[in-house]
């Protein structure tokens, strides 16, 4: 029985049952069936559920048909989503796309009549064929500048410009790459050169071409117009040009058009995204439907209010709209209140890494599952302090952008025995659920976590979190929802890297977090010159990086930290300050009186280092760190030492390094002669940094004690 069954025996029609979920706004959604439609919806506001529901009381009302209707949005990800909750409402056979995977699927079907012969293989990758164009003009790139210029080169074609149209369409976007507009101009020709000579058409190209050929075949436009009668857009905030000319075209001047989006979402305009659609919808469309959606079903009320707070600041930026389309969505939380938001200032990045990993193991010994808690930064390059601060205090996590769930070894074998299963095994009674518990046991799956961490633990999180998919789609999907069915969902998820919630802290950028949420968020260095990014010296680029905190701040759905430091190093100059989208946000208190600090404090000037036994000037490195000259004899006990030592070398054969690695001789023998007794007086020693003190601390307190 399929979950739109199950919800029609359990009383009222099928149209009935899909509604009574929904509040009166998604319901509106729900049951306005014909075009055009605009929903702008808030963050946390319930959009995806209003639009499939949409679509799947369309479709059980006999007004679309499945086939005949086309949903877009905007990942693999969310498209995978999608068709999963559409699936789970009993309409599955809607097609549910990215622009590009609804596009080259056309493209695949046409190109032999349109164009004739084969369609040229698919280009993954630009940086080669970049490359390759660079070497023909005798120019010099590194893989820097290529990335840069391959980021241009999508820019430019998104925003449907050509090599000749670039330099006039481009005025004031910088010199990508290190490059001179007028070069950029002539390195896009190159690589266009380039795959024409290869056989290639890269992403770009996908949406290009079907334009082209619906733009000049009357009969294919007339074929896909008759294929689909009714389309859904998601994340209209974020269509560039040429997917809004491609809309356009499947359209075919008909109105049969629902599109769902919230211009303070908009975060990727360098992509060529634009809210422009959106906001000019009612233009183009006068008779068009607007329904609001704000109320909030994510967040707590004190959440809530700080978005709203963000965004009344606001000045608009960029051309004027129309009011009622433009302004700011106003939230209505919908949850019981919670705590209020927390502000941190800290002294250096060492320090707000340290404080976050210290909330952030009170709050999973409070009881939160480290899944539920994220970590969220402006760029990838501040995860680095973050991914050492959580491993020192054994706080396990997950970089989002880093390896793929369905790439891990584990993963391929667990889907490889359950593919196996599937084919092997009749229909015995046995849920689903407990079969793929039974199937990957032999894989190292135990309803028990390893006590342990490492590559164990990793291993085990991966199957845990097949096991806990299997739970969630059975419980879904009914009693028709069996082992082959499941492994047709894996098969589908990993084609579009639909992961499940693995187990850990999620670190993420900003960007990354979008369409995401977490019980717990932490954002972090939130300064001037990371948030808003230093380059953004417009008011266009600076408003899009408060919409940029704005994602961040709707993806908690409790708690919510934001942290930043005065300075970037233990010691260094405060020259920071916090960024200017807290003005009138944060209390009073939170500066930097109230600063976190790293344990080891900067060390006042003071005179000559002398030995601590004759007193004569110490004179080495060596010598001052041990804090006595090398006539005098030792102060520390022998056994003491030797204790140290033999730790030492555990620690070091556990973590494959040279023993120095953990801590050099010198500073094994200061801390063996200074015997500290608590933290404060080991951050002391020379040779004894954060970092260390965070990992093997409490270990060599332990030591010396029972020593």
């Amino acid at each position: 029985m399929s979950g739109a069954e199950s919800a029609q025996a359990a009383g009222g029609t099928l149209e009935e049952r899909l509604l009574a979920g929904l509040d009166e706004e998604q319901r509106e959604v729900a049951t306005t069936l014909h075009g055009p439609v605009c929903v702008l919806a808030g963050a946390g506001t319930g959009k995806t559920r209003a639009i499939t529901h949409r679509i799947a009381y369309g479709v059980h009302s006999g007004v679309y048909s499945p086939q005949r209707l086309l949903a877009v949005t905007f990942t693999a990800r969310a498209a995978a989503e999608m068709r999963s909750r559409l699936r789970d409402l009993g309409v599955g056979g809607v097609q549910a796309r990215t622009f590009h995977a609804a596009a080259l699927r056309q493209l695949q079907y046409f190109w032999p009549q349109a164009v004739g012969g084969s369609l040229p293989s698919l280009l993954e990758h630009k940086a080669q064929a970049i490359a390759e164009g660079a070497r023909r003009l005798r120019l010099t790139v590194d893989r820097a500048a290529i990335r840069d210029l391959a980021s241009e080169i999508e820019w430019a074609k998104v925003s449907m410009l050509t090599p000749s149209t670039y330099l006039e369409g481009a005025a004031g976007r910088g010199e990508p790459g290190g490059l001179q507009p007028a070069t950029v101009a002539r390195l896009f020709e190159a690589y266009e050169d380039v795959k024409v000579d290869r056989n290639l058409i890269d992403f770009e190209d996908v949406l290009l071409i079907t334009v082209g050929i619906l733009q000049e075949d009357p009969k294919v436009a007339a074929t896909v117009r008759e294929q689909y009668r009714h389309f859904v857009v998601d994340e209209y905030q974020d269509v560039s040009p040429l997917q809004q000319r491609l809309l356009e075209l499947w359209l075919g001047g008909r109105e049969e058009l629902c599109v769902v989006g919230d211009a303070s979402q908009t975060i990727y305009s360098f992509t060529g995204a634009t809210s422009t659609h959106l906001l000019e919808f009612g233009k183009r469309h006068p008779q068009a439907a607007m329904i609001r959606l704000v109320r909030d079903y994510r967040s707590t009320p004190q959440v809530v209010r700080l978005a709203n707070d963000l965004l009344a600041a606001r000045r608009p930026a960029g051309p004027a709209a129309d009011a009622r389309w433009a302004k700011p969505l106003n939230l209505i939380a919908q949850r019981p209140s919670g705590p209020e938001p927390e502000f941190a200032e800290c002294a250096d990045d060492e320090a707000e890494a340290s404080a976050v990993a210290r909330r952030i193991a009170a709050l999973v010994k409070a009881g939160t599952e480290p899944k539920d808690i994220a970590v969220l930064f402006r760029t990838n390059g501040q995860s680095e302090a973050f991914e050492q601060a959580l491993a020192a205090a054994g706080i396990g996590y997950q970089l989002r952008g880093g390896e793929r769930f369905f790439n891990r070894r584990e993963v391929r074998d667990g889907l490889l025995q359950l593919r196996g299963a599937a084919r092997a095994q009749a229909d015995d009674g046995v849920p689903v659920a407990q079969r793929v518990r039974d199937v990957l046991s032999s894989l190292g799956y135990s309803e028990q976590a390893p006590t342990g961490g490492g590559a164990t633990r990793e291993r085990w999180e991966s199957l845990a979190a097949l096991v806990a998919l299997a739970d969630e789609l059975s419980a879904a999907r009914g009693e028709g929802f069996g082992l082959p069915e499941f492994v047709a969902e894996l098969q589908e998820r990993a084609t579009a890297q639909h992961a499940p919630a693995v187990q850990g802290v999620t670190l993420a950028s900003l960007h990354a977090a979008k369409g995401l949420e977490w019980d717990a968020v932490f954002l972090v260095g939130l300064s001037e010159g990371l948030v808003p990014i230093s380059f953004a010296d417009t008011p266009v680029t600076v408003d899009e990086e408060r919409r940029l905190l704005y994602v961040g701040i709707t993806r908690a759905r409790e708690f919510l930290h934001l942290s930043w430091s005065l300075s970037r190093t233990p010691g260094g100059r405060a020259h920071r300050r916090p960024s200017r989208f807290l003005d009138g946000l944060r209390p009073a208190g939170s500066t930097s009186s109230h600063a976190e600090r790293s344990p080891r404090k900067r060390r006042e000037l003071k005179g000559p280092t002398t030995c601590r036994v004759c007193g004569t000037i110490l004179s080495t490195g060596a010598e001052r760190k041990v804090g006595r000259c090398s006539g005098c004899p030792p102060t520390y006990e022998e056994a003491t030492f030797e204790a140290l030592r033999a730790w030492r070398l555990e620690q070091a054969r556990e973590a494959d390094v040279p023993a120095f690695v953990v801590f050099t001789d010198a500073t094994l023998t200061a801390i063996a002669e200074a015997k500290p007794s608590s933290l404060d007086e080991l951050s002391q020693v020379a040779g004894v940094g954060r970092a260390k003190l965070e990992r093997y601390g409490e270990a060599v307190l332990e030591l010396i004690r029972g020593a």
